[in-house]
């Protein structure tokens, strides 16, 4: 299995500020998944970034993963959360990973 995480930084491109709260940014990010029919999990963390002209911000990021889903449909998501979001790029990593799922039911 592969596991893909999308990285994206909330900061707006032009202002380089969060112009909106995290929560309307997480409703988007779920309606994209929903739209994809994929299943995720995602996080909210804060890091820092460094813009294509060098000057460095903080800003808090969503961080979106994927296990076991089409690469073409990765960078798909990939491109309309760059878009949606506003964006200069959005980091995806991939890993391979090993996985099993565990059902177990109580009588």
């Amino acid at each position: 299995m592969v596991e893909s995480k999308i990285y994206i930084g909330l900061n707006d491109v032009a202002t380089n500020t969060q112009l909106f709260e995290s929560e309307k940014y997480i409703r988007v990010l779920r309606s994209v998944c929903y739209s994809y029919k994929v299943p995720f999990s995602f996080s909210v963390q804060e890091g820092g970034y460094i813009y294509e002209n060098g000057d460095y911000a903080r800003e808090t990021s969503l961080v979106l993963t994927l296990i076991d889903v089409e690469k073409a449909v990765v960078d798909d998501i990939a491109k309309d959360l760059c878009a949606f979001f506003r964006q200069e790029t959005v980091l995806v990593t991939e890993s391979r990973i090993q996985a099993h799922f565990i059902r177990e039911r109580l009588e």
